[in-house]
C-alpha cells in the first residue's frame, strides 16, 4: 500500500461533502489538528459523532483514521497508558482486518500499539515493541511519511532498553534511507534525535542540531507551529541547563502553565527544572512539589506506570532537598505500589528503595504541643503545608489518646496531603483508619473527598457499597458526586432523587440535583430544586449549624440566588427572576413582565459544531440574559439578535484594581452560554469584494440597519484582493456577514444590496444570497473570478 494518506484525506473529504455528509467531512480535517495541538475538549466533542457516522455509513477506512488520531491524542498529548490499552489492542486488530488492511492509516496504528505499551512500561515491553515496529518497517517504503514516525518509535524502544548509541545509529540510518527515497526528514524526527543525543550527554550537538533543523524547515517555506516552538525551547533549555548555562536555560524554559496544558512536555520540563534547582537558579518550594505530585497522580490514574515512577523519583529527589520528610515517604510508598505494575524493575526498584531510605533518614520534627492539641495549634499559628504534614505524621505515630482524637489527626493529615497533590496516598491512609473506626462520618466523608480527587473509581464504588449498609443516603451521595465529576448528569440526578426520598431536608443534595438538571437542560427541575432549597435553608447571613452532615452550609448562599435566577429565566418565570433579584439588590426598570433592558456589553462563550469555543460580543439585557451582536455562520446554532441565557459564574477574572486604565476599559465579563431563549430568526449570507471606503460602507450599514438587517465585518486590514483595473495589484477587500431578518425574503435582500451598492467602483459578490433569491449568478461568478475572491 503506497497511498498518500493526505491525498486520500482530501479525496474522502470531497466525496463526503458532495454526498451531503458535511459534519463528517469537516471532522476528518479538523480532528488530527485537535489531536496534535492538544485541544482535548474539542476532540472529545467532535469524536463520538464522527466515528458513529463513519460506522453508520459503512466506512471502515474512515473509522480507522478517526480512531488513530484520537489514540494519538490520548497517548501523546494526555500520556495515557493502561487506561487505553484495550482500545489500542482492539484498534490494531480492527486496522488489520480484510476490509481495513489497505487503509493508509492502518500502518500508523502499529505506532499507537507500541506507544501505549511504552506508556505502561517502556523497558518491560521492549521486545514486543521492537518486534511489531521492526516488522512493519521492513514491509513499508522509506518514502512514506509513516516510515519517519515508526523509525522514531523503534529508536524510543532502544532507548528504553538502555541502548542510546544504537538508537542514534538507527535514526541516522533511517534518515539516510528517507533522503535517498526523496522523503524529507521531519523536524520532529530531528527533535527525537536531539533527545537521543541528550541521553548520550552530547548537549552542544543538541543545540547545533535544533538550530540547523529549524533553519532548514523555514528555508523550505514551512512555518514553525506552536508545538514546534514549545519543543524547540524546551529541548534547548534542557541542553543549556545540562551545560551549566542556567540563566539561558531559565529564560527559554516554557512556563509551568504550558506543561500543565501539554502533558507531553512534563518529563523533559521536570528534568530541566531539577537541573536548575540543583544549580540554585530556580526555587524548590512546596508549590513545585504539589504540581509534580499532581502530575504523578494523573499518570497513576491513567495507568502510565513507568512515566509515573520516573516522575515520582524526580519529585522525591526534590522533596528530599527541601527536607519534606512526609512528602518524600509518600512518594516512596507510591513508587513501591507502582513497582508491582511493572514487568521490569531492575534499576528502578533500587531507586525507589533509596528514596525510602533517604526519606526515613530525614529528622523528624519535635512536636510543639502534645498530639491531642496539635490540630488546634496548627489552626492558630499557621504553618506551611509540608511542615504541617511532618508534624501531623509524627503526632499520629505517637498518639496515645482516644480513637476520636486519632481520627481527627488522620483526617487533617489526609486533607494536608491532598492539598499537596497526594490524594491517592491520603485515601490509602484513611482506608487504614476506617478499619478502626468504621462508623465515623467525618472519616468516610474525607475518604470520599480524597477518592474523588484521586479519580479512584474502584475505591469510590467500594466505599459507597460499604457506607450504604449503615447509611444508605451517604452511599448514594458518594455515587452522586462521582457521577457529577465524570459528567454523568442523568445518573447524578437519579442518585440525588433517591437521597431526597430518604431525607427531604438535605440541602447540598438539592444543589447538586439542580446542577445536574441544568446540565441536562431540565430547567424546570433546576428551578424547583433551588426554590425548595430556599424554603428549607436559613436566610443568608444566618450562622445556623450544618446538621445534615453534608459538605456545605445550611444558609442560603449568593450563588444559590443567581442559579435560581438563571433557571427561572430559562423557564420565563419573570416573577421569580424579579423577586430573587431583589434579594441581591438588583433594580429593574419595570416592576413586572419579561426583563429586557440594556445593561452592559458582555462576552458569551459558546461551543461551535466542531467542538471549538468562540467568544461572542453581546448586550446584557438582564441578570442572566444577553442579546448576541455579531452575524454568525452555520457552525454556531446562534445568530444576530438571539437572546440567550448564560450561567452566572464569571469565566475570567476582572483586571486587578491597579491594572492600567486601558486594560480595565477593554475588559468585558465572560459568561458561558446556557441555552437559547428567544431566537431572532436571522439568516446569514456572506458578502465579499472590494472595500468601498469608510463613508460608503457606513452609509450601507446605516440603511441596512434601518431596514432591519444586520452586517458584521470579519475581514481586517490584512485582507487584500486583486485589482483588475490596475495591472493585478491588490486593493483593500471586505468580507462580511449579512443578517437577513425573518421579515425579509432572500429576493428582497438581493434587490436591496443591488440598490445600495449601485455605482461602486468595485462591486461586491453575494453568490449564496443570489442563489437563494433565484437571481442570475453570472454577475457574482464574474466578480469572484475577476477579483480573485
Amino acid at each position: 500500500m503506497t497511498t498518500d494518506i493526505w491525498a486520500w484525506v482530501r479525496d474522502t473529504h470531497r466525496q463526503l461533502a458532495e454526498a451531503g455528509h458535511h459534519r463528517l467531512a469537516d471532522a476528518i480535517v479538523e480532528l488530527p489538528e485537535h489531536a496534535t495541538e492538544g485541544r482535548n475538549e474539542q476532540l472529545d466533542a467532535l469524536y463520538p459523532e464522527a466515528v458513529a457516522a463513519a460506522r453508520a455509513l459503512g466506512l471502515p477506512w474512515v473509522e480507522v483514521y478517526l480512531r488513530h488520531w484520537r489514540m494519538q491524542n490520548l497517548l501523546n498529548k494526555r500520556q495515557q497508558g493502561e487506561a487505553v490499552l484495550p482500545e489500542a489492542v482492539d484498534l490494531l486488530d480492527f486496522a488489520h482486518r480484510e476490509e481495513t488492511a489497505g487503509c493508509p492509516q492502518s500502518v500508523c496504528v502499529v505506532q499507537d500499539f507500541a506507544i501505549c505499551h511504552a506508556r505502561v512500561d517502556g523497558p518491560g515491553y521492549v521486545a514486543e515493541r521492537l518486534a511489531v515496529v521492526g516488522e512493519t518497517l521492513e514491509r513499508i517504503e522509506p518514502d512514506r511519511a509513516c516510515y519517519d514516525c515508526l523509525s522514531r518509535e523503534y529508536s524510543d524502544a532502544l532507548e528504553d532498553d538502555g541502548r542510546a548509541a544504537e538508537a542514534l545509529d538507527h535514526l541516522d540510518s533511517a534518515a539516510n534511507r528517507m533522503r535517498a527515497a526523496g522523503q524529507p526528514v521531519s523536524l520532529r524526527f530531528h527533535q527525537a534525535r536531539a533527545g537521543t543525543l541528550h541521553l548520550l550527554g552530547r548537549h552542544e550537538e543538541v543545540l547545533e542540531l535544533l538550530e540547523t533543523a529549524e533553519r532548514a524547515e523555514q528555508a523550505q517555506g514551512r512555518r514553525l507551529d506552536e508545538r514546534d516552538q514549545r519543543w524547540g525551547a524546551l529541548l534547548r533549555a534542557r541542553a543549556l541547563a545540562s551545560l551549566g548555562r542556567t540563566e539561558e536555560a531559565l529564560a527559554l524554559l516554557p512556563e509551568r502553565a504550558e506543561a500543565e496544558r501539554h502533558a507531553d512536555l512534563r518529563p523533559a520540563w521536570t528534568q530541566t527544572v531539577e537541573l536548575l534547582v540543583a544549580a540554585g537558579v530556580r526555587e524548590n518550594d512546596a508549590e513545585l512539589g504539589a504540581v509534580l505530585a499532581g502530575w504523578v497522580g494523573y499518570l497513576d490514574t491513567v495507568g502510565a506506570h513507568r512515566p509515573c515512577v520516573d516522575l515520582l523519583l524526580a519529585a522525591g529527589r526534590l522533596a528530599l532537598a527541601r527536607g519534606a520528610r512526609t512528602v518524600a515517604l509518600t512518594l516512596a510508598a507510591t513508587g513501591e505500589r507502582k513497582l508491582t505494575r511493572l514487568r521490569r524493575t531492575d534499576g528502578v526498584s533500587e531507586q525507589v528503595a533509596a528514596l525510602r531510605a533517604a526519606a526515613g533518614a530525614l529528622p523528624e520534627p519535635e512536636l510543639p504541643v502534645p498530639p491531642g492539641e496539635l490540630t488546634a495549634h496548627l489552626a492558630e499559628v499557621g504553618v506551611p503545608y509540608e511542615t504541617g504534614a511532618d508534624l501531623l505524621s509524627v503526632a499520629l505515630d505517637r498518639y496515645r489518646g482516644d480513637q476520636a482524637g486519632a481520627t481527627e489527626l488522620a483526617v487533617l493529615l489526609a486533607t494536608v496531603l491532598g492539598g499537596l497533590g497526594h490524594a491517592r496516598a491520603a485515601a490509602d491512609q484513611l482506608w487504614r483508619h476506617l478499619e478502626d473506626d468504621p462508623a465515623d462520618r467525618e472519616l468516610t466523608g474525607a475518604l470520599g473527598e480524597m477518592l474523588i480527587e484521586a479519580r479512584d473509581a474502584e475505591g469510590i464504588r467500594r466505599l459507597a457499597d460499604r457506607v450504604a449498609v449503615s447509611a444508605p443516603a451517604d452511599g448514594l451521595w458518594i455515587r452522586a458526586r462521582w457521577a457529577a465529576v465524570e459528567g454523568r448528569w442523568a445518573e447524578a440526578l437519579e442518585q440525588c432523587r433517591a437521597i431526597l426520598a430518604l431525607d427531604d431536608e438535605v440541602l447540598n443534595t438539592r444543589r447538586l440535583a439542580a446542577r445536574a438538571a441544568t446540565e441536562l437542560g431540565d430547567h424546570a427541575t433546576a428551578q424547583r430544586m433551588y426554590q425548595e432549597l430556599l424554603e428549607r435553608a436559613a436566610p443568608a447571613g444566618d450562622a445556623a449549624e450544618d446538621e445534615d452532615g453534608e459538605d456545605g452550609h445550611r444558609t442560603v448562599q449568593e450563588p444559590d440566588l443567581w442559579h435560581l435566577i438563571t433557571a427561572a429565566t430559562a423557564n420565563r418565570d419573570w416573577a421569580v427572576v424579579r423577586s430573587t433579584g431583589s434579594l441581591l439588590d438588583i433594580e429593574f426598570d419595570e416592576p413586572e413582565g419579561p426583563v429586557d433592558e440594556e445593561w452592559q456589553l458582555v462576552t458569551i462563550r459558546a461551543t461551535r459544531t466542531n467542538g471549538a469555543t468562540s467568544d461572542l460580543p453581546a448586550l446584557r439585557t438582564g441578570p442572566a440574559t444577553a442579546r448576541i451582536l455579531p452575524v454568525l455562520g452555520d457552525d454556531l446554532t446562534l445568530n444576530h439578535g438571539d437572546v440567550v441565557v448564560f450561567a452566572p459564574a464569571l469565566l475570567e477574572r476582572p483586571p486587578a484594581e491597579d491594572a492600567p486604565e486601558e486594560e480595565q476599559h477593554r475588559w468585558r465579563p465572560v459568561f458561558e452560554l446556557l441555552t437559547l431563549l428567544d431566537p431572532a430568526g436571522y439568516t446569514t449570507y456572506w458578502i465579499d469584494g472590494g472595500w468601498p471606503g469608510d463613508e460608503p460602507w457606513s452609509a450601507l450599514r446605516e440603511e441596512l440597519h434601518e431596514a432591519g438587517y444586520a452586517v458584521w465585518v470579519y475581514s481586517g486590514d490584512q485582507y487584500r484582493i486583486t485589482d483588475p483595473a490596475d495591472g493585478g495589484d491588490d486593493l483593500p477587500g471586505v468580507y462580511a456577514a449579512l443578517g437577513v431578518p425573518p421579515t425579509a425574503s432572500a429576493a428582497e435582500a438581493d434587490a436591496l444590496l443591488l440598490r445600495l451598492t449601485e455605482g461602486w467602483a468595485h462591486p461586491l459578490s453575494w453568490a449564496e444570497l443570489a442563489k437563494a433569491a433565484g437571481a442570475d449568478l453570472a454577475r457574482h461568478e464574474e466578480i469572484v473570478e475577476r477579483y480573485g475572491l
